[in-house]
């Protein structure tokens, strides 16, 4: 899922989005479609900044429809309930930064690239 979405939808280098997070210390989701085919991904780690969001990836047919809203939600009750309070942030692609906006987070800092892709630092209100 994410291989077809970073990887070969936005030639991001395969050693740059697998990472030893992937393996140790994040907590990893998967969701469904209601046909049950898996459309999108994320994880999250704890880190010394606070609760870091990453790896949001739904696949091109699934957009629009929920399935990022339903993930974003689901992560973020599961985050609560683990550390209540937390900073919670992540880095939001451009062109994702409305969405993440929605959902109650704010642009913090200037923009800056990663893989060559524009982002901003984002932190939950």
């Amino acid at each position: 899922m994410r291989r077809e979405v970073f990887v070969v939808g936005q030639n991001v280098p395969a050693e740059e989005e697998y990472d030893a997070h992937d393996v140790d210390g994040a907590t990893h989701y998967l969701v469904r479609a209601t046909d049950g085919t898996p459309c999108g991904a994320a994880r999250w780690r704890k880190t010394e900044a606070g609760v870091k969001l990453e790896r949001f990836a739904v696949l091109s047919n699934y957009r629009n429809q929920q399935a990022g809203a339903a993930l974003l939600e689901q992560v973020l009750q599961d985050v609560d309930a683990q550390y209540p309070g937390a900073i919670v942030y992540l880095h939001a692609q451009l062109p994702a930064v409305r969405f993440y906006e929605r959902h109650g987070f704010e642009k913090v800092g200037e923009m800056f690239e990663e893989c060559d892709i524009q982002h901003y630092k984002m932190i939950r209100r």
